[in-house]
């Protein structure tokens, strides 16, 4: 899947008077690190449905990317994120390095105005332990890989030596590899005047291609057979999104930088925004994005979407990207054996059974609040549900930003908001509870119904695992409440059972709660002839 990633910048002509200039061709102005992608290149995909020779067999989903990330961060291993994860830009984000505001931190009141929180410092660095108290020690680890994934920029030096990678491998040869690079840096330029004027407005543009393997879209492609003669229709709905945001520069630099940031977000369909903009404190990635105006824009394809980044916009400099035009869809073709395909073909009909999922969304539980309620009045099989807590984004509790459209915020794509725990917590299925005893404890949730799921033997072997979640990041950024729900007798799987979840929220701010039923699903087909029995 193809991808544009543009930032670009309006300097007021004040401003550029004063020397501060937006120049991303620079080296001193360098944008490489100013902006990223949230977890996993399938966080673009708001939801999908995929139709079987004209029949729907997976329903449409929204907030699909938070349900299949979750089911990444439980299934792969450590060693998955060196092998696969620059392939697919999954690295998850570092769980003890998010940031809440406080007044004292740039000078201004801002805990009250901008309450909202950020885990986006990619300047990992080691805080002198002797003098803090318990906290983080560095910064968000997992944005600085997935931006390493995607930022090669042949002006970019090889080594502490001179030189630059274009000498070794040019733009050319980039666009024939399909290789995710930096391919436009232009810098603001002004006359001094009189009248001044700004003649070239800055832009920094990087072409990505992303891979989203299908088994990690939905269950569906991980179990279906080998097919003859199939027709398959796969939809996705996009989060091509924007984010504008403008800054003093002087607010833009100091400690926490982005509390203080103007910040608008446009996502046509409410889903998961999947841009990041890095701090922009000392040695930052934004520290470079001066006193101005500022628009992050992702699209799918080549061109850039957002009318005020094009030619008949306020800008002048962006272009398409030199790699592919359209998304591409590569399916594996088998020649068999003649004796194997016989033997393949001899039972021509074949089960698959997969599962698909139900989203619901109870919105505004208040600090310290109690909830109960009803998720849906009926679904059959029903294997598990997973309740994701976000901190609730109207007027004012998160400075105005839905957490996970937030560009500071790499919630929606993993980390839920952080510290977002609950107590009294318990699954009902058709009134009867699914935790024999009502979870009070954060280390209950962890330690009898999270740790394991999707895992190597369940985790129970020692020395041979799978997931990527502990105890500590539970606790902190990925609180993650899980039940298994699978458990029951085989003539109970086809009766519809209500579902209800009841806790407290003890969290000092309102939440949203966003839940994901998962349930079974099963469809018969002939893989001789793709039609569906």
């Amino acid at each position: 899947m193809p991808m544009v990633l543009t930032l670009t910048g309006v300097n007021d002509v004040a401003v550029l008077a004063g020397g501060t200039i937006f120049q991303p061709a620079t080296q001193a102005g360098a944008c490489d690190y100013a902006v990223g992608l949230k977890n996993w290149y399938g966080s673009i995909i708001h939801s999908m449905t995929l139709d079987y020779q004209g029949t729907t067999i997976i329903q449409q989903t929204p907030y699909i990317g938070m349900w299949n990330t979750f089911r990444l961060m439980t299934t792969l291993s450590v060693q998955d994120l060196v092998s696969l994860g620059p392939s697919i830009g999954f690295y998850p984000d570092t769980a003890t390095s998010f940031l809440t505001p406080s007044a004292g931190a740039s000078g201004s009141a801002f805990a009250t105005t901008n309450p909202t929180t950020s885990n986006n410092l990619n300047y990992i660095t080691q805080l002198p332990l002797s003098s803090l108290f318990n906290c983080g020690t560095s910064g968000n680890q997992g944005l600085v890989n997935r931006q390493r994934y995607f930022n090669f920029d042949p002006d970019g030096s090889p080594g502490a030596g001179n030189g630059f990678y274009s000498q070794l491998l040019p733009p050319s040869s980039l666009n024939i590899l399909y290789k995710s690079y930096v391919y436009n840096k232009i810098n603001t330029t002004f006359s001094a005047g009189p009248p001044a004027a700004v003649t070239a407005q800055g832009v920094w543009q990087c072409a990505i291609s992303g891979i989203i393997l299908l088994r990690h879209m939905h269950s569906f492609f991980e179990r279906v057979p080998l097919l003859k003669g199939v027709f398959l229709k796969l939809t996705c709905n996009l989060n091509q999104s924007s984010v504008s945001f403008s800054t003093s520069g002087a607010t833009l630099a100091s400690a926490l930088n982005t509390f203080d940031v103007a910040v608008s977000v446009n996502s046509p369909l409410g889903g998961v925004s999947p841009i990041m903009i890095a701090a922009a404190s000392t040695n930052s990635g934004s520290q470079a994005l001066t006193a101005g105006n500022y628009i992050v824009s992702l699209a799918v394809g080549k061109n850039v979407l957002n009318s005020q980044q094009t030619a008949g916009g306020i800008y002048t400099g962006t272009s398409a990207s030199p790699l592919s035009a359209s998304v591409q869809l590569y399916v594996p073709a088998y020649s068999f054996n003649p004796v194997f395909e016989s033997s393949y073909l001899s039972s021509p009909v074949k089960k698959v059974i997969y599962t698909d999922v139900y989203q619901y969304q109870i919105l505004n539980i208040a600090a310290n609040g109690v909830y109960n309620n009803l998720v849906t009045n009926g679904i059959a099989n029903i294997k598990s549900v997973l309740v994701l807590p976000f901190y609730n984004g109207s007027g004012t509790n998160n400075g105005g930003l839905i957490p996970w459209q937030s560009p500071f915020d790499p919630a929606g794509a993993g980390p839920t908001s952080p510290l977002c725990l609950q107590t009294q917590f318990n699954i009902q299925i058709s009134g009867q509870n699914a935790i024999y005893n009502t979870e009070r404890y954060s280390w209950e949730q962890f330690q009898n119904q999270f740790y394991g799921v999707n895992a190597i033997n369940g985790g129970q072997v020692d020395g041979l695992s799978s997931g990527l979640i502990g105890a500590n990041d539970f606790d902190m950024e990925y609180c993650y409440y899980y039940v298994n729900c699978g458990r029951m007798l085989p003539v109970e799987e086809a009766v519809p059972k209500s579902v209800n979840i009841l806790g407290q929220n003890v969290n000092q701010r309102p939440i949203d709660l966003y839940i994901f039923v998962e349930y079974g699903v099963e469809v018969s087909i002939d893989i001789l002839t793709g039609s569906r029995v």
